[in-house]
């Protein structure tokens, strides 16, 4: 599948030269629109969201410079390469300085104009990519460990991401949701467009609608001016719909149909949108549930499941938690600019044996607060025990019985270990097990003997 076509706004009284650079430019692969002044493209910025903007200097009414001018003051727009048939070196200083990203004199040569408008493409796609980059970076938005659920997500992740499909993301809270909607924005032909989140669960249900689908000016008591919603704001790139299941019936059936038809309606506007957005939702709730008590519309639930991606909690891969636990104590410790700490061996096995109700992010915040709390380059389980609410002799564990029985039974079996320094042999006497018995359990639960056995 190809990436989206890069979109380019021609700004021109002239038709003959619309005509002939909209020619030009489609036989390279753009999108092209035209407009014959700046009133007829001031729509066409607020609603198209052009890439790029090609503009004539000298226009009817208000001049190329006067509106380069109030886009720039504004933030509103895309970048701009300016044209004129009548250019000076002052006018050409005048639009730089008012951000144009090129100037270039009429007669406009084909090959100059494909080359200033390939930079400039590639300057925003490296605009977009370091904001992103960084994002991540701020984030640690790796997908850490090892284990077999991990790898399994990691595949489905690198076979989602290169189409269009929509998702529907599914786990505990903490697990890491919105991580792998950035992975899959990541890996996707739309990497270089935006990325933008919505927590459903966070926006009253009466300001819901308006946050997604944006309001004209006067829809609403409050409503001065026009605004474009979070769709709007995506266009070409990837939507998160975040808990989903919050969203009040109203809303799914608006949804519904922006969905089924690839357009929308601001509130309070007849005048339709054409989109081009990817869409994930993610949720911590049971929609099945919610299907049947009428909280969700069947129809909805189906246009947003697609593929759906479930992320297992923390307690179901707990070989990946000194991995983690590791991981996110490098990044806390330059973050703050302390010096490096390492985990004790028990201070990792109290980790692994908890529970994590809160699954990788309660992991995430331990690990920062110790960096911070503790002085001492080696963090031990003396340290750690107290953040864990006393859990590591406890059975106040999350989960269903036979995930208690079995968080128990591994913590039982490492502290074992460890009281027999390593030597499976003395353990199983401990336990009262035969040697090859607690061989499988160790096997089964993913715990490693260390010493001679």
């Amino acid at each position: 599948m190809s990436p989206p076509r890069a979109h380019i706004l021609v700004v021109d009284d002239e038709p003959n030269i619309r005509k002939t650079l909209a020619g030009v430019l489609e036989d390279e692969g753009y999108a092209v629109t035209g407009a014959g002044d700046a009133e007829e493209a001031r729509p066409m910025l607020e609603e198209g969201r052009p890439d790029l903007l090609l503009l004539d200097v000298l226009l009817p009414g208000e001049d190329g410079l006067s509106l380069l001018r109030d886009l720039q003051s504004r933030e509103l727009g895309p970048p701009v390469i300016m044209m004129s048939g009548h250019g000076t070196i002052q006018t050409a200083v005048e639009a730089t300085k008012l951000g144009a990203f090129d100037f270039i004199e009429k007669p406009i040569l084909p090959e100059r104009l494909l080359l200033s408008i390939r930079n400039c493409l590639r300057m925003v796609r490296l605009r977009t990519e370091n904001v992103g980059l960084k994002e991540e970076l701020a984030a640690t938005g790796e997908i850490i460990g090892s284990s077999a659920p991990l790898a399994r997500l990691r595949e489905e992740i690198a076979r989602v991401a290169p189409t269009d499909a929509r998702v529907l993301i599914t786990g505990e809270n903490g697990t890491g949701k919105e991580l792998v909607a950035r992975a899959l924005h990541a890996a996707s032909l739309r990497s270089a467009r935006p990325f933008i989140k919505v927590n459903c669960a966070a926006i009253p249900a009466e300001l819901l609608e308006s946050e997604l689908f944006g309001h004209e000016r006067g829809a609403f008591t409050g409503a001065v001016a026009m605004r474009r919603g979070k769709f709007e704001l995506a266009q070409r790139g990837t939507i998160l719909l975040d808990e989903i299941g919050d969203m009040n019936p109203t809303t799914q059936a608006k949804l519904l149909r922006v969905l089924e038809e690839c357009e929308l309606e601001r509130v309070g506007g007849e005048k339709t949108v054409a989109l081009d957005v990817r869409v994930f939702a993610s949720t911590n709730q049971d929609l099945e549930r919610l299907l049947r008590e009428k909280k969700l519309r069947q129809d909805l639930y189906h246009r947003i499941k697609v593929v759906p991606i479930h992320i297992a909690p923390l307690r179901e891969h707990a070989e990946d938690v000194a991995e983690l636990a590791e991981h996110y104590l490098r990044h806390f410790c330059a973050a703050n600019g302390r010096r490096p700490k390492e985990l004790a061996p028990e201070a990792i096995a109290a980790l692994r044996d908890y529970a994590w109700p809160g699954n990788v992010r309660e992991l995430k915040n331990m690990m920062e607060r110790l960096v911070i709390m503790v002085d001492r380059a080696r963090i031990t389980a003396a340290d750690v025990t107290p953040l864990l609410g006393g859990a590591a002799g406890d059975l106040d564990l999350g989960g269903t019985l036979a995930e208690r029985l079995e968080a128990f039974e591994r913590r039982l079996l490492s502290r074992a270990l460890e009281a027999a320094g390593g030597n499976v042999a003395e353990a199983a006497r401990g336990l009262g097990l035969d040697r090859a018995n607690l061989h499988r359990k160790l096997r089964r639960l993913g715990l490693h003997a260390t010493e001679g056995e």
